[in-house]
């Protein structure tokens, strides 16, 4: 089993320190729990609603920050992954994701899918998900608005990740009484068809007007939601990520075998700009 910690926080708009200490009690405290995977919300670094790409500019730091290494060494061998405004070396802006070990980090994964006006500040990434073998399983990691197309998650699980983990910030929106929000049942679905986890960690509190919908949900390979957050805004669940490996539906259905990738592929042509 994998003890897994989502730790759904409050970032202040341009604190890199302030955030830096946020983000290292959260990982602290979930390594004195016996957390093996540790995840923090989306741009957990800097805050989200920047003004302006020079705004977000000023508190970017490379892949390679030793703020990022803190977080390894602060796991006590617990996997970390969190999100952080990224100055790349080509000197773009990315919203990344890092992964980070004790040995320091060892994947950043940058969104592809901009949401609104992150187009304005940040440039999409260009390669794939990241999937890492570890001792505890193969990890994919995405970010928010990337959950929402279905041939990412879809693709990732065919590469063979057993969770993925989404560092998120979802805008909070309408939905009827008892509903859970909207990206929770998204996610849930993209569990469930896919038969792998999914752990989402969402922010909390209101940033420039903006209120979030904190919605941090640890969600099983059967597409259950087994963890939210509680009231101190942490989600909790041990799960065994080798589960995800086995398709079986039924001893006639197989989420996998029961695909029709030729049919599939006659589509394509329908849906290329």
């Amino acid at each position: 089993m994998t003890r897994i910690e989502a730790h759904q926080l409050a970032p202040t708009i341009g604190d890199l320190a302030g955030n830096q200490d946020l983000a290292l009690a959260a990982i602290r405290a979930a390594a004195a729990r016996g957390a093996q995977l540790v995840v923090l919300p989306e741009l957990v670094l800097t805050g989200y609603v920047f003004a302006s790409p020079e705004e977000a500019r000023a508190v970017a730091i490379p892949a390679d920050d030793a703020r990022l290494l803190e977080w390894g060494a602060a796991g006590q061998g617990a996997l970390v992954i969190g999100g952080f405004a990224e100055l790349g070396s080509d000197g773009l802006l990315y919203n990344s994701a890092a992964v980070v070990g004790p040995e320091g980090v060892l994947a950043v994964y940058r969104k592809l899918h901009l949401w609104d006006r992150e187009k304005l500040v940040f440039t999409p990434g260009l390669d794939a998900p990241p999937l890492l073998d570890t001792p505890h399983g193969r990890i994919a990691v995405m970010i928010c608005y990337d959950l929402e197309f279905p041939e990412l998650t879809r693709g990732v699980a065919l590469a063979g990740a057993d969770l993925i983990a989404v560092p998120t910030n979802w805008p909070l929106v309408p939905r009827p009484d008892g509903e859970h929000p909207p990206e929770v049942l998204i996610a849930m679905a993209a569990a469930r068809v896919s038969h792998l986890a999914i752990v989402a960690c969402d922010r909390t509190g209101t940033e420039r007007g903006q209120e979030w919908t904190a919605g941090t949900a640890v969600i099983d390979e059967n597409g259950w939601v087994v963890a939210g957050p509680g009231l101190d805004g942490v989600a909790t669940a041990d799960l065994d990520l080798t589960l995800a490996r086995n398709k079986t539906l039924t001893s006639l259905a197989d989420a996998f075998g029961d695909r029709r990738p030729e049919i599939y592929a006659r589509f394509a042509p329908l849906h290329q700009d």
